[in-house]
């Protein structure tokens, strides 16, 4: 089992993998700041359900989807602004808004970067299959 996984890992593009694990990541952190660690109010708030899109977003960007990882790309801007406003507070707020923007950063850009050849390879079929139908 364990040798499965060690397998996978190895088989997929470092940018890939360190977007994923920056989600689950930044799920974790939105769970935990919201539920116990510094919650808005004292008994919870539902701030935490702020973490569930993080949730649709992380098979696919494990799966390697470029549909998904665009639009994840877009997602986790969502988040790096919250992290970028939220950096303003004092306390445990300062340094978890830190994280989430230094953890949201790392997804946007490792997204970016996993999906840059993808879409110059696409660019380049595109424009050679216009010039052979001409």
């Amino acid at each position: 089992m364990l040798k499965q996984i060690i397998k996978q890992i190895e088989n997929k593009n470092p940018y890939q993998l360190l977007a994923a694990f920056a989600f689950v990541d930044l799920f974790i952190l939105c769970i935990s700041w919201e539920w116990f660690i510094s919650p808005l109010r004292p008994e919870g708030s539902w701030l935490i359900l702020k973490g569930i899109p993080l949730l649709f977003a992380i098979p696919g960007i494990w799966k390697g989807s470029v549909y998904t990882m665009q639009w994840a790309s877009m997602l986790i801007l969502l988040y790096l602004t919250e992290g970028l406003v939220r950096i303003l507070e004092t306390g445990a707020n300062f340094w978890l808004a830190a994280l989430e923007t230094v953890l949201s950063s790392i997804a946007f850009v490792c997204l970016l970067m996993y999906l840059k050849p993808i879409k110059a390879r696409a660019k380049l079929l595109a424009k050679e299959g216009k010039k052979i139908t001409k």
